[in-house]
């Protein structure tokens, strides 16, 4: 694990040239080492900006830059933060750096300025863990939810079923305790109900995973079928502009044509492929090996017919879609006249739009049966589910062996298994191989 008592630096704007670019410097040193190669006021007062001269070794300006410096406890990471906003050069920022450390300073490790801010209590491990989702997020709605994230949204639906956990871990303790005193503790009716209700809520907590999971990693979306039955039509309305070519000949696409597109704020690598049917030209056929392989790969396939045209049952194209984790059946051209929707299928016109809100409802469905798309408060990572998940067992062994009659003090072992695993979700009992991992996946300057 890194080292807190030294003081650390990096730059915290991404490569390249920009108009401004910073270098982080944290730790007891900080304001100390700033003042090595940066001219400035001998006093300085804390959260306040003031202009001064970037110098190198001998003494000459390198660039004028603006020094704000926060005093421990009131920064990021809890410790004396100072940052230097410089001109976004890369040489100059290259420079800075270098000094920083000639000047006492070392090169920050990934993610160690979010790792001091945990440690010092500016942050819990959730909050924490939103940091990199807000970094790392392409969407503004992810980036919403990310933001709700760090301001506590799951800390906070977290912290009552702890509360309530340790209410019942308390009275059974004191029924325990002051056995001989004749103090009065629930009986095994009332225990059950308040155990029952934190298992609710746990249970839950972590099925909102499965939209969590989609809005921080996002999806893959194949389209798949029949030649000329307007894939790439349908594949340039999702996508909102023309990319994939569309033309009246069947078999235009002759290989996957991919995108990203934000579909209701999350992101979705979308897949277009060559038309399925039985041919003898060589080249087809490798497109069409492609569309299956696109299918078996993605997480939601549109399985896509012409709905002016008479539904083939067994249809050749969909035999190579068994087996495909999650198909929904479309009908294409539904604005023409000679339209028909077989049952099951969803009706879209890619040409006049209709259907494609419906359509984009759907796909949202299949992938998040249960419907939570709360705005916040949700898990979005697996390691958190499965605490939950290890939190919601023991739960169950508590409520059968009070249903049971065993003594409280073998079902007190249960519920302080239940409460370790929510003690390790805000990182209270977290292992030191869990946080290095965590954090090693921030980017440097974070």
């Amino acid at each position: 694990m890194p080292i807190l008592g030294d003081t650390i630096a990096a730059v915290s704007t991404p490569p390249g040239r920009g108009g401004v670019g910073i270098i982080r410097i944290s730790g007891p040193s900080a304001l100390e080492i700033a003042k090595k190669f940066v001219s400035t006021r001998p006093l300085l007062s804390p959260r306040c900006a003031y202009l001064s001269r970037m110098t190198d070794v001998a003494g000459d300006v390198v660039d004028e830059v603006l020094l704000t410096w926060y005093e421990a406890p009131r920064s990021y990471t809890g410790q004396d933060v100072v940052e230097l906003s410089c001109h976004g050069s890369p040489v100059i920022l290259a420079h800075a750096l270098e000094r920083a450390v000639a000047c006492g300073a070392r090169l920050a490790e990934p993610g160690e300025f979010t790792f001091r801010a945990f440690m010092h209590g500016r942050l819990d491990l959730p909050q924490a863990e939103a940091v990199r989702d807000l970094i790392d997020s392409t969407t503004l709605y992810q980036a919403k939810v990310a933001a709700s994230q760090k301001q506590g949204a799951l800390s906070n639906r977290l912290a009552p079923l702890k509360s309530q956990l340790v209410d019942v871990i308390s009275l059974l303790e004191a029924g325990i305790d002051f056995a001989e005193d004749d103090v009065s503790v629930a009986s095994g009716i009332e225990i059950t109900e308040r155990l029952q209700k934190i298992l609710d809520g746990v249970e839950k907590l972590a099925q909102s995973f499965s939209w969590g999971k989609l809005v921080r990693d996002g999806f893959t979306l194949a389209i798949a079928g029949p030649p000329n039955a307007g894939k790439s039509s349908l594949f340039n309305t999702l996508l909102g502009r023309e990319r994939a070519i569309v033309t009246p000949v069947p078999g235009t696409t002759r290989d996957t044509v991919s995108e990203t597109v934000d579909l209701e704020g999350i992101p979705v690598q979308l897949v277009d492929t060559a038309g399925i049917r039985q041919t003898d030209d060589g080249i087809e056929i490798l497109g069409i090996k492609r569309s299956y392989e696109a299918a078996a790969d993605a997480d939601v396939t549109l399985g896509v017919i012409d709905a002016s045209i008479p539904l083939d049952k067994p249809a050749i194209w969909q035999q190579g879609l068994e087996g495909t984790a999650c198909v929904l059946m479309v009908a294409n051209k539904c604005d023409l006249e000679e339209a028909a929707v077989p049952e099951g299928y969803l009706a879209v016109s890619a040409k006049t739009g209709r259907g494609i809100a419906e359509l984009r409802q759907a796909v949202l469905r299949a992938l998040n049966p249960g419907g939570d798309r709360t705005e916040s408060g949700f898990v979005t990572s697996l390691r958190q589910r499965n605490l939950l998940d290890e939190t919601a067992q023991m739960l169950r062994k508590a409520i059968a062996a009070t249903a049971a009659g065993i003594p409280h003090e073998m079902i007190l072992l249960d519920l302080y298994g239940a409460l370790i695993p929510l003690d390790a979700i805000s990182g209270a009992t977290t292992a030191d191989d869990i946080l290095g991992k965590i954090f090693t996946t921030f980017c440097i300057g974070k």
